[in-house]
């Protein structure tokens, strides 16, 4: 559907009386755009069934689905703009591949969240992002079959390749909407989704699942990590929670929407994440800071993934996992059939406890102090791996029989 553009052609029957109408034009110019019926020229696309704006990309480019799931306070917006905006720097130059927003009003809270962490006007100055709530900006009303909805706005992105990719001239087939869904933690509890408000009902159609579990709220966890480090997330009294039961209930959901048996995997990769690498990531005994990113591999130019190490890691970050919180990994490869564990620090150092007169007290960082590790690399595997044409990798191990991209098919293709 398209937009009205006149001012005289407002009230919509889905999304209420405040919003322009949408409308099945039968008028175009010579350019292709819709005339409305007060003849004037519209601009922008809506979707058919819940009458939302949505970018021309959306039916330009193929969209790619990436649900990001976690419990309260686990660290999911820091991560999401902590890799977002290096996924801006690294994939032009390493990569060849453009990356930037295809909807820059649906966008404004990822990219508010990374400038008070990257661009802050007073680096040195302690800062904190706000809790992502179950309703606010990141949710849109429309009236379906009779009754008021709630609905979860994702964060769009183009991503396509640049006159250096190798295979520019196939940029219309390869490029990719990526649509990011970023819920509250409170929204994965069981009993939170319902007809009014299906805040989650995205999980069914992404390509692949991400799952934050955060080591600091586990007490075994933190019993261990005292014992080397004086982060502040270790303190008695910061609260716990079984964070494999929002996994659980994530997986009986997505098994509802796509109609699956339940002792049926699911098909789509999980990746668990595990944040704050920073704390506890001395366990492993692995490099977690450099990236596993192997520069100049294809065609002498083009970087490829190292999925030898990142698939070398997973296994023995899943070990850590097995030992301390085996529930967590019983349910993470009851619920997909190909997994995959991956350290990560959005802040890259731990934060600071403070009492500041305006926010209360309450742990924050410095954006001086800020230095991502590994937030790319999720994003970066799941295209080496399972998305042709757009970024190579070298070998794989064993986790997944689906086929793999390597440079040489990056280059055939």
């Amino acid at each position: 559907m398209w937009v009205a553009a006149h001012n005289e052609l407002m009230g919509d029957t889905v999304l209420g009386p405040e919003k322009a109408r949408r409308f099945v034009p039968t008028r175009f110019t010579v350019a292709g755009q819709a005339i409305d019926a007060r003849g004037a020229t519209c601009q922008q696309l809506a979707c058919p069934r819940c009458h939302l704006i949505m970018p021309r990309s959306a039916v330009e480019a193929e969209p790619l689905f990436i649900s990001i799931v976690g419990g309260p306070k686990t660290g999911k917006s820091y991560f999401l703009s902590a890799m977002t905006w290096e996924l801006r720097k690294l994939l032009p130059s390493a990569f060849a591949l453009a990356f930037a927003d295809a909807d820059t009003v649906g966008n404004q809270q990822i990219n508010e969240y990374e400038a008070t962490l990257f661009l802050p006007e007073d680096p040195a100055k302690l800062v904190a992002l706000a809790k992502t709530e179950e309703s606010g900006d990141l949710y849109d009303q429309a009236n379906l079959s009779g009754h008021t909805v709630s609905l979860p706005r994702p964060f769009l992105f183009n991503l396509r390749p640049t006159q250096q990719h190798i295979n520019a001239e196939h940029g219309d087939k390869v490029r990719r909407l990526i649509c990011l869904y970023d819920n509250a933690g409170e929204s994965f509890q069981p009993g939170k989704d319902s007809a009014a408000s299906p805040a989650t009902q995205h999980l069914a159609k992404s390509k692949v699942l991400m799952f934050l579990f955060d080591p600091t709220q586990d007490p075994r966890f933190r019993d261990k990590c005292r014992k080397f480090s004086q982060d502040p997330q270790l303190a008695p009294g910061r609260g716990t929670q079984r964070q494999e039961t929002l996994l659980i209930e994530a997986a009986q959901r997505v098994r509802r929407y796509a109609n699956l048996p339940s002792g049926k995997k699911h098909d789509s990769p999980l990746l668990v994440l595990v944040p704050k690498s920073d704390v506890w990531g001395s366990m492993l005994k692995e490099d977690l800071v450099t990236d596993p990113i192997l520069p100049a591999a294809v065609a002498g130019r083009l970087a490829a993934v190292d999925i030898e190490r990142i698939e070398r890691v997973s296994q023995k970050l899943r070990t850590l996992l097995l030992a301390e919180t085996p529930e967590l990994v019983t349910a993470a490869e009851d619920f997909c059939q190909t997994v995959a564990y991956i350290p990560v620090s959005a802040l890259g150092r731990s934060p600071e406890e403070a009492d500041l007169s305006q926010g209360g007290r309450g742990l924050f960082i410095r954006p001086n102090c800020i230095a991502p590790r590994w937030v790319t690399v999720p994003v970066l595997y799941m295209f080496a791996k399972w998305t042709t044409g757009l970024i190579a990798g070298n070998g794989s191990a064993a986790v997944s029989n689906k086929p793999m991209v390597t440079a040489a098919t990056l280059r055939q293709r």
